[in-house]
């Protein structure tokens, strides 16, 4: 399966409890208009990526997946290529598209392409900061504002957002975002899986409404491509 992660505003105590909740209830809406604005606009993203998968029980382990991602959208056509180019430190050439809601990976060292049938139904967790709006997250999403953060000179708005649909919440019981809100773009995401699993996305060299190289959500086959339905 793929991400997800965590955080819990707790109110303090008597006096500072209201005031405090209101300042952040008025931050996110704040920020979720924002997210209105620049989905209106919103075309392309480009930008490398490092994906942790993190598993803390039973037994503590981590990989780390490098690349370039591409997104578009188009009207409420979306489209995602993740373009790994190594995991671990080692070159292990991937290619994910999610394109009219198919999920395909492509492995070049076993030369597989294989459609995850199943994964279509998730488009939401793909496109979280990366094109949605803020009334499309609100629609999806019970959503809490943790403040401000700086991540790489980037200052974001830091939400938490746990799923509606109770189904998905089995799988993905909580997501953490860092939002370059303006630009309506992730800057990092921790998608808690659950059960000692998690994945941090982090996000840099981003890239708004640029140009996409020809095989941003392709990849090359030949005739000794194996493909495999699951």
């Amino acid at each position: 399966m793929i991400l997800k992660r965590l955080v819990v505003f707790v109110a303090a105590a008597a006096l500072g409890c209201i005031p405090a909740r209101v300042v952040r209830a008025d931050d996110l809406q704040s920020v979720l208009r924002q997210l209105d604005a620049a989905a209106a606009t919103f075309h392309t993203t480009t930008a490398d990526f490092e994906f942790d998968s993190i598993e803390t029980d039973p037994i503590p382990d981590k990989d780390v997946q490098k690349g370039v991602v591409y997104y578009e959208r188009t009207g409420r056509n979306f489209q995602m290529g993740v373009h790994i180019n190594e995991v671990n430190g080692r070159p292990v050439p991937k290619v994910v598209v999610l394109s009219g809601g198919v999920v395909k990976l492509y492995e070049a060292l076993p030369n597989q392409v294989t459609t995850l049938t199943k994964l279509g139904q998730y488009e939401q967790w793909f496109m979280l900061g990366f094109g949605a709006s803020g009334k499309d997250l609100e629609a999806k999403w019970n959503i809490q504002y943790l403040g401000k953060e700086t991540i790489d000179g980037i200052r974001t708005d830091k939400l938490e957002m746990v799923p509606k649909d109770p189904n998905i919440r089995k799988n993905l019981p909580k997501v953490t975002l860092w939002l370059d809100s303006v630009r309506g773009v992730s800057v990092q995401q921790d998608f808690d899986e659950g059960q000692g699993q998690s994945r941090l996305c982090h996000y840099f060299n981003i890239k708004v409404n640029a140009s996409l190289p020809s095989e941003a959500f392709k990849f090359k086959t030949d005739s000794k491509t194996q493909f495999v339905t699951r």
